[in-house]
């Protein structure tokens, strides 16, 4: 990851972000003549998802764990006898560094990938994967839910008033005022004559309810 997300920010703002925030730029390479069992071997060991195929030292496809599983595995071949030109995935879909994290996840929608090469140019700079953008938006997420369950009340809801969020659709009458919904004409009364009119006839000075 090339540089430190800040996750205090919001969803959105993180969507904005370029995806030089978060590319792997640790990419493995393989010569396509080199079998699929040389491929899986080395990305065991670097617990990679992906590796670049490359052709005299330059990259003409790529090669995924799925392309392993579903071209090689389940068909039964044997991965030492398949090379990795064989199962390739070319030509290689590339974006620029500075391609905004939301517009790589709907790069990926559109051509059906799990990963993006990040390119500057002809030059590899890096590999952006789906599970590791959705990780990060996952953290996000979690640090905005706990900062809201620690943050400070904005006011504490009165007893008497906690009858008002009843479902309107429910209630037999409602407030001439503000809809608020009510079961009996005394309920509704009290609430008018404590917050509309504010004489405070039947209940006193509605101030005294908020003390």
């Amino acid at each position: 990851m090339a540089k430190d997300i800040n996750y205090d920010e919001d969803i959105e703002s993180l969507l904005n972000k370029p995806v030089e925030y978060i590319l792997t730029t640790n990419v493995i390479t393989m010569e396509s003549d080199k079998s699929v069992a040389d491929a899986v071997a080395v990305m065991k060991e670097k617990s990679a998802r992906s590796m670049l195929v490359t052709h005299n030292g330059e990259a003409i496809g790529i090669v995924t764990k799925t392309d392993i599983l579903f071209k090689v595995m389940a068909q039964g071949k044997n991965p030492s006898k398949v090379r990795l030109r064989e199962i390739m995935s070319s030509p290689i879909i590339t974006i620029s560094p500075k391609t905004s994290i939301g517009d790589a996840l709907s790069a990926m929608d559109k051509h059906v990938l799990r990963q993006l090469v990040v390119s500057s140019g002809s030059t590899v700079i890096g590999i952006v994967s789906r599970d590791e953008l959705f990780e990060m938006i996952h953290k996000a997420s979690m640090k905005i839910t706990q900062t809201a369950l620690k943050g400070t009340p904005v006011c504490i809801i009165n007893p008497k008033a906690i009858v008002y969020v009843k479902e309107a659709i429910d209630a037999k009458l409602s407030c001439p005022y503000c809809n608020s919904p009510f079961d009996d004409k005394d309920a509704l009364s009290r609430h008018i004559d404590r917050l509309h009119i504010g004489s405070g006839l039947l209940e006193g000075d509605v101030r005294r309810i908020v003390e």
